[in-house]
């Protein structure tokens, strides 16, 4: 998939699972703006599984409703699909070892911030499967 500088999520899928609705909408207009085509809104795990995929990209809160989002990241990096973790949560050391190429934005972020990580993720996974 080539890179559009000007709108780096140009005609893609996103997913994002997102508990909380205003930081969820907030990420849903962040990702149209930058030309996203679809942005699919999970506010749980449930949900998450529920959508159709294939996604081009996840943005992935770390806990949903207390619960860790970790074994659904695997299954998204299981299926090749690139993803961010976004947290507020300051002692994740589990990502880091669990997930050691997956980058991990912290709340409260920027959306350049946001926006970097996840087209940064989506290149490294298309690097991997030219590899």
């Amino acid at each position: 998939m080539p890179y559009d500088v000007s709108s780096p999520l140009s005609g893609l899928r996103i997913l994002v699972l997102e508990d909380e609705a205003l930081i969820a909408l907030d990420v849903e207009q962040l990702c149209r703006d930058h030309g996203a085509g679809e942005v699919a809104i999970a506010g749980n795990l449930r949900e998450a599984r529920e959508i159709s995929a294939p996604f081009d990209a996840a943005i992935i809160d770390v806990m949903i409703g207390g619960e860790p989002t970790f074994d659904f990241a695997r299954s998204l990096e299981a299926a090749g699909v690139p993803f961010v973790f976004a947290s507020g949560y300051d002692k994740l050391d589990e990502i880091f070892v669990d997930f050691p190429d997956v980058t991990l934005v912290s709340k409260p972020y920027a959306g350049a911030d946001l926006i970097e990580a996840v087209t940064e993720s989506i290149r490294k996974r298309a690097r991997s499967a030219d590899s």
